[in-house]
């Protein structure tokens, strides 16, 4: 997705405690003031007029200042006259008029913390009052942030100088990428830092810690439940009504962005609204998109610990499941009771897509499915004839489970299960093709669309979600869910192959761009070299200008012996912040 507290001292020059000199007349003093150059009229009235005084104004307002004196002015005229807060009296004017040629206290023109403008004798003022973004609550520039001139957020110094501040995420002690704190002291994707000068790690989704660039992580490696399995924010879709949450890269009602993360300073806030000195547009179509998959391997039949589906019996088989999914999400076994040529009941078949210890082991990936066609008629693909994604992992790895050939000889892991989701618009002209062997089953809207289940060679299906609309319960403009389940049960092949053509994302893909960097200077900024890295009399980053000649702070270690805000010379600082003679 930062008031200091003034202390105004006013001296009043030339009076001492005689009484004044006005015809021996004292006016009354209202309660609380003093005349000065007179004696304080103690017990007086707030209000009451002074005694015959010919000549001079009457009453003086409580809380103002006697004698014709305006902090440091002298009045010329009577010392004693009616003066109203703030003004002073030319000769014997009525009370409340000003002085020609005095310099009134305007009280409003004090600078005020916290109002966005920088001003007197702030250091910044970021408009608010918080100290930890760079401004503190009496408006001075914390250690490591550069604030500018001209009122806007606070930005970091310098990536590389042992301080953390936004839009720094990290401070490893360099500026090299690839060790998961970047060049510009921001974290890279799957990395935490913890502590400066501290190398980073990677993180692990899934151990119930969010940490790093993780949005959320819920411990399981379920998907559709709101927290995917790579610990990215999702939608979670029950009896039709699809929840979508800032953060899971869905433009909803209240953001003004969703650039599916939950972090500032890229453009789009961690509540998702537009950041200031960035414009949110709609991107190009994805090149790929990356579909969260989850795998999980299973052991033969015919080995030890093996399960009983795998590896087992032979046929194709329809009605294995039900035609909706259940309240968790998970396909619902449908032959309780009921002889199943390829299955052995409802116990064995749940745990094909869930985590069981010692019965799978899960793996999470992304499935790259690429764009085959224009714009205006989005189609992405991915195929592969020869689909084993856990070669070299799992039971195989682990020594529990053996390679097995393929129909050309060739070693592979069969026996495991995949499923990925996936939400999008429904506009009415959607296509979806799977082919594929052993089981497929393909829910949208949470009911069965595609069923090819059972141990069987290559089947294609196709869904025109058209003609499958009343069915499926869906409505043009909102949101549904699809979600495609996999096994590969049995030898010799393996095959995946899943099109989808003209499936809208349910948010366009938008790109968050800030002219900073641009090497022009735009509007808001106050400086912009192409590279604004900070760094004494460089620009910063944020296109703020850095620490330098002429901020208001001495930089002794630069050389400077004095900083009057300015870079004017005969005013007691040089324009190089030297000392004047």
């Amino acid at each position: 997705m930062f008031c200091a507290t003034l202390l105004l001292s006013l001296a009043a020059c030339g009076g001492d405690s005689t009484t004044d000199s006005d015809a021996g007349t004292r006016p009354d003093a209202s309660a609380g003031t003093q005349d000065a150059g007179s004696d304080v009229d103690a017990g007086a009235d707030a209000g009451t007029q002074p005694e015959d005084d010919a000549g001079t104004d009457a009453g003086i307002d409580a809380g103002t200042m006697d004698a014709g004196l305006d902090a440091g002015t002298v009045d010329a005229g009577p010392e004693d006259a009616g003066i109203d807060a703030g003004t002073v009296d030319a000769g014997t004017e009525d009370a409340g008029t000003t002085d020609a040629g005095t310099d009134p206290v305007d009280a409003g023109s004090l600078p005020v913390c916290g109002d966005g403008k920088k001003e007197g004798n702030e250091g910044c003022d970021d408009g608010n009052t918080t100290s930890g973004d760079g401004c503190n609550a009496s408006c001075q520039v914390e250690p490591g942030w550069n604030c500018g001139a001209s009122g806007l957020r606070c930005h970091a110094a310098r990536c590389g100088d042992g301080i953390i501040a936004a839009p720094e995420e990290c401070e490893d002690g360099n500026t090299v990428s690839g060790d998961g704190c970047n060049a510009t002291c921001r974290l890279e994707q799957g990395s935490v830092c913890n502590g400066v000068g501290q190398p980073c790690t990677e993180t692990i989704c899934g151990d119930a810690k969010v940490e790093g660039t993780e949005q959320c992580d819920d411990g399981n490696h379920d998907l559709g439940d709101g927290c995917s399995p790579l610990c990215q924010r999702e939608p979670r879709c029950v009896n039709g009504v699809c929840e979508t949450l800032c953060g899971d890269g869905i433009l909803a009602a209240g953001e003004s962005c969703d650039d599916g993360n939950h972090r500032d300073f890229d453009g789009c806030s961690a509540t998702c609204q537009i950041e200031e000195g960035f414009a949110c547009v709609l991107a190009e179509p994805l090149s790929t998109l990356r579909l969260p998959i989850v795998y999980r391997d299973f052991r033969g039949n015919d080995l030890p610990n093996g399960h009983i589906d795998f590896q087992n019996a032979n046929g194709q088989e329809t009605g294995i499941v039900q035609a909706a999914l259940g309240p968790t999400g998970k396909p619902v076994y449908a032959k309780t009771g009921v002889f199943s040529a390829t299955t052995h009941g409802v116990v064995s078949f749940d745990q094909w897509f869930r985590d069981v210890t010692d019965v799978n082991l899960t793996a999470v990936s992304t499935l790259p499915l690429s764009r085959t066609s224009s714009p205006s008629s989005l189609a992405y693909l991915f195929e592969d004839t020869a689909f084993f994604p856990l070669d070299g992992k799992g039971w195989v790895a682990a020594g529990q489970e053996t390679t097995r050939p393929d129909s050309a000889g060739a070693p592979h892991n069969y026996s495991f299960t995949s499923e990925t989701r996936f939400w999008f618009e429904y506009r009415g002209v959607e296509q979806l093709v799977f082919t594929g062997d052993d089981d497929v089953w393909v829910f949208i809207n949470g009911k069965l669309a595609i069923d090819m289940g059972g141990v069987h060679g290559s089947l294609s299906a196709t869904v025109n979600l058209a003609d499958r609309a009343s069915v499926l319960g869906l409505q043009q403009g909102r949101v549904y869910e699809v979600a495609v389940f996999q096994a590969e049960r049995f030898t010799t092949g393996s095959g995946y192959k899943l099109q989808l053509s003209s499936f809208l994302p349910a948010s366009p893909p938008r790109v968050c761009i800030s002219a900073c960097g641009n090497g022009r200077l735009d509007e808001g900024e106050e400086c912009d070299d192409g590279t604004n890295q900070g760094g004494y009399g460089q620009c910063a980053p944020g296109c703020l200008l850095g620490i330098r000649c002429g901020d208001g702070v001495v930089q002794y270690d630069r050389g400077e012996e004095c900083d009057d805000g300015n870079t004017v010379s005969r005013d007691g600082c040089a324009a190089t912040c030297r000392l004047e003679l």
